[in-house]
């Protein structure tokens, strides 16, 4: 099970020794990451609120249609097999879901052993937003799903089974590939949103937020979690979102 957390106060890019990148759990000639282009094309988003009255449902809804349609048909050209995940939405966060408990601090989270999206309606993460974070939240955890239709997942958490050393790092390298193929998505379908370049630059202040240090820093830093955002977004690739060789500082 994995998830993101709720933005929290911008943190400066922690320090990182000078040392060689980890193997790659992934190989860069990976399917998913030599499956070309992804091609661009409508998406419709609809409003959270709408004329006073939550709209989150439909709204994700709209957003998981999007991501089904455009994910799909790219699999498809590149030869890939699809399946389309599971998807549970909640009102509110329940004490158990996916048979374990509720993460906490998680906006949202997909469950790797049920192939199952899982969203909460309710949360900072999505009521009464106006901006793309939660778009690119969607996009984040459908990104999970691609990465275990591809055997990211599975290469990822052999090898964090077998290197203990680097397991916190490695956990990160998959989430911020996740982000990675979020800004591909969302690169893919920017033409067709009605948003302004103002719109966009709160994402970028939002995702820089978002990062995480400490005892629970599972995701990366604001810097990187941008970083690889942008990297996806400006490439509309999943060629860009390489996180496994990446030196350990663009991972940090």
């Amino acid at each position: 099970m994995t998830g993101i957390p709720l933005p929290a106060e911008a943190a400066p890019v922690a320090s990182v020794a000078s040392v060689a990148p980890i193997a790659s759990v992934a190989p860069p000639g990976n399917a998913l990451l030599r499956s070309g282009r992804l091609a661009v094309t409508s998406c419709q988003e609809p409003p959270i609120v709408d004329r006073g009255i939550p709209r989150t449902r439909e709204y994700l809804t709209a957003a998981l249609r999007c991501l089904r349609k455009s994910w799909s048909a790219h699999f498809a050209r590149a030869g890939l097999r699809f399946r389309e995940p599971a998807v549970r939405l909640y009102e509110e966060p329940a004490r158990r879901v996916c048979g374990l408990t509720w993460p906490p601090n998680a906006a949202a989270f997909y469950c790797t052993e049920r192939a199952t999206l899982v969203f909460p309606l309710t949360g900072a993460w999505i009521e009464d937003r106006t901006d793309l974070y939660p778009l690119k939240v969607a996009a984040h955890e459908y990104g999970h799903h691609l990465q275990s239709l591809t055997g990211v997942r599975t290469a990822y958490e052999a090898r964090a089974r077998s290197d203990r050393a680097h397991r916190a790092e490695l956990g990160r390298r998959y989430e911020l590939q996740a982000d990675c193929l979020s800004g591909v998505f969302m690169g893919s379908v920017r033409r067709s949103l009605p948003r302004t370049g103002q719109d966009w630059e709160a994402l970028r202040d939002a995702l820089r937020a978002s990062g995480d240090e400490g005892e629970r820093h599972t995701h990366g830093v604001g810097a990187n979690r941008l970083r690889w955002f942008e990297r996806g977004h400006r490439a509309v690739s999943p060629a860009a979102c390489d996180t496994w060789s990446a030196a350990p500082s663009l991972v940090s």
